[in-house]
């Protein structure tokens, strides 16, 4: 499946068990040429969640949260009996799905990622790497973001700055990496390197990062679109409160076994 070509291999565990997700999310990745593997299976005991996803990355890290790949487990469970809104835990916590718009390969997603950790109040940080200082806002959403606000993102050498910022040793367990071009107050154009992958076409919860981060800079507004290499998505969020990622997703294939 994909979220804005954010691709990823889907295995419900609920029917089979694999064990080793690392060594598999490797295997898969490779194979398939996709960013990472989602897990989905049972929920945790006492809990309001009909299932859990657990993402693995192309290198077998496992990260905390997914905005893309929690619309494509949304996706997959409402094709398989879900209802229109249910709730999903993760390493992260619990999250909340509603299926927008239904078609026969593609759905429209929206996803509350919860509340953005806006770090140091949203106030500027610098770092020095790949030969240049940058300046940069940090948000959890459960995993680590920084946010880089650039004139354009097309000047930015993504692959070198990206990955000398992302195993930055200020990032002990590493840090995903996004460049935000501001459009207008509503618009922005990102590019994404995620830690433990590589570039992406499209990050989603680096697309809220990125929108919250230039919402505390007062270079945007609620609603933002968010322009990726990969398509087009939408964050709605206002300060001290919930966020939500809306965007499509769409299987790819489907097949009993790669390996």
């Amino acid at each position: 499946m994909h979220g804005t070509h954010n691709d990823f291999a889907v295995v419900d565990e609920r029917a089979t068990r694999i064990g080793d997700y690392p060594v598999m999310a490797q295997r898969l990745c490779e194979v398939l040429d996709v960013d990472g593997l989602l897990a989905i299976d049972e929920p945790p005991p006492d809990s309001d969640a009909i299932a859990t996803m657990r993402i693995f990355n192309a290198d077998g890290s496992e990260a905390e949260m997914c905005g893309n790949g929690m619309r494509c487990v949304g996706h997959y469970l409402r094709e398989r009996g879900a209802p229109d809104r249910f709730t999903v835990a993760t390493k992260a916590g619990p999250i909340g799905v509603e299926i927008l718009e239904r078609g026969p390969a593609a759905y429209r997603v929206r996803v509350d990622v919860g509340t953005p950790q806006v770090v140091d109040g949203g106030r500027e940080a610098t770092i020095e790497t790949a030969g240049k200082t940058w300046t940069y806002r940090s948000v959890s959403l459960g995993n680590p973001h920084i946010v880089i606000v650039v004139d354009d993102v097309d000047s930015i050498d993504v692959e070198r700055a990206g990955a000398a910022l992302a195993t930055h040793p200020r990032f002990p367990n590493g840090t995903n990496v996004h460049f935000v071009q501001s459009v207008d107050p509503h618009q922005v154009r990102v590019r994404h390197y995620e830690r433990g992958v590589g570039i992406t076409q499209s990050c989603g919860t680096g697309a809220v990062a990125s929108a919250v981060a230039t919402i505390v800079a007062g270079l945007a507004e609620s609603p933002v679109t968010v322009h990726v290499p990969g398509g087009t998505l939408t964050v709605e969020w206002r300060p001290g409160g919930s966020a939500t990622l809306a965007g499509p997703s769409e299987v790819i294939s489907e097949q009993t076994s790669y390996i």
